[in-house]
C-alpha cells in the first residue's frame, strides 16, 4: 500500500507574486470585510463579542426545525434538491409579501427577486448601477459589510453625517448640490433608516419624508436596507421609505436573517421594474438561483408556526440585553463617554 501523499507546501509571498499580474485591477481595492474578520473571532467559544450584529439563533425551537425539515423531506424532497427560478419561488414570495405587509408595505410577486441573503442585494444593486468612479452616498458611519462591496466595484463613497434622528437630510442636500457643481450625480443613496448598523439610531419621520421628496425631485435611487425594522422595543413603528415612496425611486432590501435565521441565507429586493430586470439578470450570472431548500424551509416554517410570535420573543430578549448593556455602560464607562439608546435592533454606538 502506498503511503499517503504529503500536502504541498503553503505558498509564500514570492510564490504569490507570479499570480499578481493575472489579477483584475479591481482586486487592488478588495479588502476583507470587518464582519468576516469578526466572525472568525466570535466562533471561538471563550469569546463574547459585542461587535457584530449576530442574531441569537439558540432561541429557535429545535422541534420546529426538525418538523420543518421533515416536512420538506417527505413532501418536497425532489423540488428542494433541484434548481429553481432565478427570481425565486412563488411560495417564498408569498411569505415575503406577508412580512412586508407587517410594516405597511405592498409588493407584487413580479416586483421581487429572492436573493442569497441581504448581502447579495447590495452586490447586485451595485453591480447593476455602478461603473468605476460613480458616486454612492451613504451614512457615516455605514454598515461595514457594504463598504467592501462598494469598493470592489470601484465606487466613490461619499458619507453624510447622522445625529440622533438619522441621516442629516439637510447635509445630504448640500452634498448633492456640491456634487452637481462638480458635474457628478450619485447613482444611488444607501441607507439603513431603522436602528442603523452600526450607530443604532433611527431616521425620524420628517426626515424620511424629506429624503423621499429629495429622491423624487432629483430622480435619485435609494437603496433602503431594512433588516431590523421589526425588532422594535419601544415607541411607535415608522413607515419604511419604500412605503412612503411606493417603489418609484426606493429599492427595498429585506432579509430573513434577523427575524428567522442568518444560516438560511435568504433575502430579497423590490425595485422598479427596469432596475429589477437587470438585477435578475445579474443574479442569473452570479449563482443561477437562490437555494430552493432554504426557500422551502421558510415556506414550511410559515405554514407551521406564527413567525410574528417568534419575532416578538426575539424582541423581548434583545430588549433585555439592550437594557443590561446600557446599565453596564452607565456603570463602567467614563463620564465623558456618550452612547446611543436604540429603540430596537442590535446596535449601540459609544464614543
Amino acid at each position: 500500500m502506498s503511503s499517503p501523499q504529503q500536502p504541498p507546501p503553503r505558498s509564500t509571498s514570492r510564490d504569490l507574486e507570479r499570480y499578481a499580474r493575472l489579477f483584475a485591477s479591481r482586486t487592488r481595492v478588495m479588502t476583507s470585510s470587518a464582519m468576516r474578520d469578526l466572525m472568525a473571532i466570535t466562533a471561538r467559544p471563550e469569546v463574547i463579542s459585542l461587535a457584530g450584529g449576530l442574531p441569537d439563533t439558540s432561541t429557535f425551537p429545535p422541534e420546529t426545525f426538525a418538523s420543518v425539515t421533515a416536512k420538506i423531506a417527505e413532501e418536497s424532497c425532489a423540488k428542494a434538491l433541484q434548481y429553481g427560478p432565478t427570481d425565486g419561488l412563488d411560495e417564498t414570495k408569498r411569505c415575503i409579501a406577508e412580512v412586508m405587509a407587517a410594516e405597511g408595505m405592498h409588493a407584487d410577486h413580479e416586483d421581487m427577486v429572492v436573493t442569497t441573503g441581504g448581502q447579495q442585494v447590495i452586490d447586485l444593486v451595485t453591480k447593476t448601477l455602478i461603473d468605476p468612479g460613480d458616486v454612492i452616498i451613504a451614512e457615516g458611519p455605514t454598515y461595514p459589510g457594504a463598504v467592501p462591496v462598494f469598493n470592489a466595484y470601484q465606487a466613490d463613497v461619499v458619507q453624510v453625517d447622522m445625529d440622533s434622528d438619522g441621516m442629516r437630510v439637510d447635509l445630504l442636500e448640500e452634498t448633492l448640490d456640491s456634487l452637481e457643481r462638480e458635474g457628478r450625480k450619485p447613482k444611488f443613496i444607501y441607507t439603513v433608516p431603522s436602528f442603523q448598523n452600526p450607530a443604532g439610531v433611527t431616521m425620524s419621520l420628517p426626515r424620511r419624508r424629506r429624503l423621499v421628496e429629495v429622491a423624487n425631485q432629483r430622480e435619485l435611487l435609494v437603496l433602503e436596507d431594512n433588516p431590523y425594522g421589526l425588532l422594535r422595543y419601544e415607541g411607535d413603528p415608522l413607515p419604511p421609505l419604500f412605503a412612503l415612496d411606493g417603489g418609484v425611486y426606493v429599492m427595498y432590501l429585506g432579509t430573513f436573517s434577523k427575524i428567522l435565521s442568518p444560516g438560511i441565507r435568504l433575502g430579497w429586493v423590490v425595485a422598479p421594474p427596469p432596475v429589477l430586470e437587470k438585477i435578475n439578470l445579474g443574479k442569473q450570472e452570479a449563482d443561477l438561483c437562490t437555494s430552493t431548500l432554504s426557500q422551502l424551509m421558510v415556506q414550511a416554517y410559515f405554514e407551521q408556526a406564527d413567525w410574528r410570535d417568534y419575532v416578538g420573543s426575539l424582541t423581548e430578549i434583545y430588549r433585555s440585553r439592550r437594557d443590561s448593556m446600557l446599565d453596564a455602560l452607565a456603570e463602567h464607562f467614563p463620564r465623558e463617554a456618550e452612547w446611543t439608546r436604540p429603540a430596537g435592533g442590535l446596535f449601540i454606538w459609544a464614543t
